[in-house]
């Protein structure tokens, strides 16, 4: 039997102070969905109104073999970020369960974290993709022999504060440098 090949997933947490929602943020994931650019594997919305009250909204693109896979490998991924081999193990077993009960990759705790973690009057989204784009990428690398070993996002807004702390640190040296110079003979 053929291996699956998946794309790189990704885990994203967004807070919203003000929630007031038009549809903006369905209509461009289904967009990018419709595209084959990203697939859904779990999305969980929570929203807490001022008396503390929430409400959820969760969504998959997974069929139901692909929803037990999901649970089973995001809770060992989770499992293993928060207590090494031991956690993953507690994580798979967990995740599998979670599948099994139709909560596909977000567990409960994670659930009652976020919401806990949340102000009244506020809102959050959990979402895991799988960027499908990336698919014929990571089999190319795959059949030349390469291994990822690791992998990150940054952000345009990361990279500006990293430049300017750069080029801070430029001028600095170069100030000091010629603070430094020995006088002309």
């Amino acid at each position: 039997m053929a291996e699956v090949m998946y794309g790189p997933m990704q885990l994203l947490v967004v807070v919203f102070d003000n929630p007031e929602f038009h549809g903006k943020i369905r209509r461009e994931l289904e967009s990018v969905m419709e595209e084959g650019i990203i697939r859904l594997i779990d999305l969980l919305f929570v929203w807490k109104d001022e008396n503390g009250s929430t409400k959820f909204m969760e969504a998959t693109q997974l069929d139901e073999k692909e929803r037990m896979r999901f649970g089973a490998v995001v809770g060992g991924l989770l499992g293993f970020g928060a207590g090494g081999e031991e956690g993953a193990r507690r994580g798979i077993e967990e995740g599998a369960l979670a599948a099994a009960q139709e909560n596909y990759g977000i567990t409960e705790e994670d659930i009652m974290e976020v919401t806990d973690a949340i102000p009244e009057g506020t809102a959050a989204a959990i979402l895991i993709i799988e960027h499908l784009w990336a698919k014929d990428l990571k089999q190319a690398i795959k059949d030349e022999g390469g291994v990822l070993v690791s992998q990150g996002m940054l952000t345009p807004e990361l990279l500006a504060l990293v430049g300017e702390e750069l080029a801070e640190a430029v001028k600095f040296a170069e100030e000091e440098q010629k603070s430094h110079a020995a006088p002309a003979v």
